[in-house]
């Protein structure tokens, strides 16, 4: 029997499975939303119990496969990282979050449906959200020093670059 991460990541391996699956997917943006909402209600809350037991605590009733899909996606913001790929219903977790990872795992997931809750502005002040996504996009812009013609070539032929590569 195949891991719940390993059912999770093949739910989207062809595109044929992604149409049939789009119900699932869509369920999925739904529970993680309400997820997201607890977790917010309650950041100072380290969750721990069962796989199975959180499952329930988080809204996702019996869909294993979907709860280890929303776990995927808060497990590079979590204190201590989960080993998603040994989960089973019976399996211990403990659940703490950075939220200030959570916060900028959203935006460069793309995902303004769970960063525009608005809880958030109870847990990170409005101006630190605006100061994080500033230092995260400033960490984003690729920046290259331009050679200038009467420099040396970055070749090594101890030419000027206007002579060598940067000839036309």
């Amino acid at each position: 029997m195949s891991s719940y991460l390993e059912q999770w990541n093949a739910m989207f391996q062809d595109q044929q499975s992604q149409q049939l699956n789009m119900a699932e997917i869509d369920l999925y943006y739904q529970l993680e939303t309400k997820a997201y909402e607890i977790v917010l209600a309650e950041p100072q809350k380290v969750w721990q119990g069962t796989f199975t037991d959180l499952r329930e605590e988080f809204g996702f009733g019996k869909k294993s496969v979907i709860f280890t899909g929303f776990l995927e996606g808060i497990n590079s913001s979590l204190k201590n990282e989960l080993d998603l790929n040994k989960i089973k219903d019976d399996t211990e977790l403990k659940i703490e979050i950075d939220f200030e990872k959570l916060f900028i795992a959203m935006h460069e997931a793309k995902a303004d449906w769970l960063y525009k809750i608005k809880a958030w502005d109870d847990i990170i002040e409005p101006e630190k959200q605006q100061e994080m996504l500033y230092e995260w996009r400033q960490s984003k812009i690729v920046r290259v020093d331009k050679i200038g013609r009467n420099e040396p070539c970055p070749c090594g032929s101890g030419k000027k670059y206007k002579n060598c590569c940067g000839k036309n």
